[in-house]
């Protein structure tokens, strides 16, 4: 499950890519590349895969993302019917630590965003106050010239370093060695299989033999090729999916915690209990209860 590695052209006038992207859905595989992405979702749904973390995606979500981390953003099932009429639109920008010009970001007035480059290892989710103005400050820099967009860069970095509504994604820096660039699409096809299969069946019962037969592997050599490339198993990594989609149905309080269980693809309510507690660290019924409190 080898991400692609990408290799992002960049215009002759700028030393870093921005782009505003408009499409029916997001298309990347899983991939990763040398540069430092900061990415906003001005409209999209789905879910979010950042290293060996599974979340969802939506609206207004900003996030920095730092080199050599495999990701990838997979949408809603809704966003692929023909004739559909969701959108799904980012504005991103790829961008390296010399692009300011070499060694720049080890100037000592650069020690804050330095720490905020550094981490980006494990890649960071903008909120609070701070996110409104990069996300205004990236929207006004479509119509910006080449020096204006220089400018508007470095201030979103001295403005998040200066932040502490900035968090990790993941709970240890990414270990990039875990990984190997592909020289073919292989292992990208396998991964879009892979994903896509996990995003669209993991409210039931997945049973490896059934994916192990879409990619022509005998169920040992898939349950193999799985860990060794993801760091878990299959069904750890399938039952972190849906323990990170029952967060969401408990966030909204429609549901009874049985239903939301169900929902998420769990069959039996305490082990539902069981693995909830063992990746959140508390029971359902406490998550929603300390959601509830902070949204007051």
């Amino acid at each position: 499950m080898r991400p692609q590695l990408h290799k992002l052209p960049l215009v002759n006038d700028s030393s870093f890519l921005y782009n505003n992207w408009h499409c029916d859905y997001f298309d990347k595989p899983w991939h990763f590349h040398e540069e430092y992405e900061l990415v906003m979702i001005e409209k999209s749904r789905g879910k979010k895969f950042i290293g060996d973390k599974v979340t969802d995606f939506e609206d207004g979500d900003l996030m920095l993302i730092g080199p050599k981390i495999p990701h990838f953003f997979r949408n809603n099932a809704e966003y692929y019917k023909k004739n559909g009429k969701l959108e799904a639109s980012s504005i991103f920008i790829h961008f390296t630590k010399d692009c300011l010009g070499k060694n720049f970001f080890d100037l000592p007035e650069m020690k804050l965003v330095q720490k905020l480059l550094e981490n980006s290892y494990y890649a960071l989710e903008i909120h609070g106050t701070v996110k409104p103005y990069v996300m205004n400050r990236l929207r006004a820099m479509c119509t910006e010239s080449a020096p204006q967009r220089l400018v508007s860069l470095l201030d979103i970095l001295v403005k998040l370093s200066e932040s502490n509504e900035v968090s990790p994604v993941l709970s240890a820096r990414f270990n990039e060695s875990k990984y190997a660039v592909v020289d073919s699409c292989k292992d990208t096809d396998r991964m879009g299989i892979i994903l896509e299969y996990i995003t669209n069946n993991f409210h039931r019962e997945i049973y490896v033999n059934e994916i192990a037969a879409k990619l022509h592997m005998c169920n040992a050599s898939f349950s193999r090729y799985f860990k060794h490339h993801t760091r878990k198993t299959f069904s750890d990594y399938v039952t972190e999916l849906r323990i990170s989609h029952a967060c969401k149905l408990l966030m909204m309080d429609d549901q009874s915690i049985s239903q939301v269980s169900f929902d998420s693809g769990f069959e039996n309510l305490s082990n539902f209990y069981k693995h909830f507690r063992r990746i959140t660290g508390v029971i359902p019924k406490e998550y929603r209860k300390r959601f509830l409190q902070a949204s007051d």
